[in-house]
């Protein structure tokens, strides 16, 4: 058996290496693993700060509730009256039988329509915080699901770009050769030198779009290290069921909040031409000598003059829930357009798409195939079976971009006019 001792000061290099790898280990983000579609949605629901913000915002309103249509402060009340300042008993205090200390408390009544105004107000500015929260989330759940979807196909596209790359390179060799042979025009020589940078202009637009999808979904997700992982998920689009559940998208569904809202400030506005109430009551201490004294009494506002106060107000009020009613209506019908619109250009995509898959890639790999064999037999030079190599590899980035836009079309439609879980 032989024993190594190790120098004392290396040991504790060593030691202090893997202290630091495991530190290290501890502190790297636990989403660093790559995310499926799903885990990019849910972890865009519980990070995205503007979901937070939203979410505070209905506990705000939520917290304000609880003080609406309660009753205002008591009121102290301190005081001296007829207190003498002139004649036989100016400036003594207890002299005079009317002359008093005074303490009372008061309270102010506002009448009931005005109470119940402001809780139904508070009621509505919770709708109104919910129904913007539910906006909110479908908005960050759709940027998310962009972003994942460009990354997938941004990366498919990339890896497909390097493997056309890889086999259109012994072409690209061969060429030189066969123009130094006489079997080529001198101008078939320098085709590969336009291919190769038209590829690789390519491939730097396809990195830079991975680039920012990569930031994209980071920004949603809080994940800097953002990667994907599995597939996208089959999103279908059925116009009909989309155009009957219209009506429950999330943004008229603020609307619908809104309007509740407009009414019961009007509501409110309205409670103004009603009376509020005061009661008071008030002791009076005087000298020993003539006894103390109670008092008590009531205030009632008087709205006699509602034409200049509280009308004005409650027209406006009127005329703010007539907007927001009509708002609504044009939100509604920019919704049913936008979604009629959307159909038309997914159903365009999903044509070019069908048409690239069925049609325009099996026409060039067929092309191809008979370009090979007719080089084979000495019948087409390397130019002509270099070309037809190039349109079989348009042919299949042309699939993927237009695969990726049609997943595009079909994610945003599903989430702006759709269920809020495709």
């Amino acid at each position: 058996m032989r024993i190594v001792y190790e120098p004392l000061a290396s040991l504790n290099r060593r030691r202090l290496a893997l202290g630091v790898l495991a530190v290290i280990a501890l502190a790297a983000p636990a989403g660093a693993e790559p995310m499926t579609f799903a885990t990019a949605l849910a972890r865009a629901s519980e990070n995205a700060p503007s979901l937070q913000g939203a979410a505070l915002q209905v506990e705000a309103a939520r917290a304000s509730a609880r003080a609406a249509g309660a009753l205002p402060d008591p009121q102290v009340k301190l005081g001296v009256e007829n207190y003498p300042i002139s004649g036989p008993n100016s400036g003594r205090f207890g002299d005079d039988e009317m002359t008093m200390a005074t303490i009372g408390v008061m309270q102010e009544v506002p009448n009931r329509g005005r109470r119940e105004g402001e809780a139904g107000l508070a009621q509505a500015q919770i709708e109104a915080a919910e129904a913007q929260g539910r906006v909110e989330r479908r908005d960050v759940r759709l940027a998310a699901a962009l972003a994942w979807i460009d990354l997938y196909y941004s990366e498919r596209r990339l890896a497909a770009l390097d493997k056309i790359s890889a086999t259109l390179e012994p072409l690209w060799e061969a060429a030189p050769a066969g123009v130094a042979s006489g079997a080529s025009r001198p101008s078939a020589g320098l085709a590969p030198i336009r291919m190769r940078a038209d590829f690789d202009d390519q491939r730097s637009e396809l990195k830079a779009a991975v680039g920012k999808a990569q930031a994209e979904l980071a920004r949603w997700t809080g994940d800097p290290a953002a990667g994907i992982n599995g597939e996208p998920p089959v999103l279908t689009v059925e116009p009909a069921l989309l155009r009957a559940g219209l009506e429950q998208q999330p943004t008229l569904h603020a609307f619908g909040a809104a309007e509740r809202r407009a009414r019961a400030e009007l509501a409110l506005a309205r409670a103004g031409k009603r009376p509020d109430w005061a009661f008071e009551l008030a002791y009076g201490r005087r000298d020993p000598m003539f006894g103390d004294m109670v008092s008590a009494g009531v205030t009632m506002s008087l709205p006699v003059f509602s034409q200049n106060r509280q009308d004005p107000v409650i027209a406006a009020r009127t005329s703010d829930a007539a907007r927001v009613a009509v708002e609504r209506e044009t939100m509604r019908r920019s919704l049913a357009a936008g979604l009629e619109a959307d159909l038309a250009d997914y159903a365009m995509r999903r044509d070019q798409w069908m048409r690239t898959r069925d049609v325009v890639l099996p026409a060039a790999i067929k092309e191809s195939d008979l370009e090979t064999a007719s080089y084979g037999a000495g019948r087409v030079d390397l130019a002509g079976l270099l070309d037809a190599f190039t349109q079989l590899a348009e042919a299949r980035l042309t699939l993927l971009e237009r695969e990726a836009a049609m997943a595009r079309d079909a994610a945003r439609i599903t989430f702006t006019y759709g269920s809020e879980t495709p």
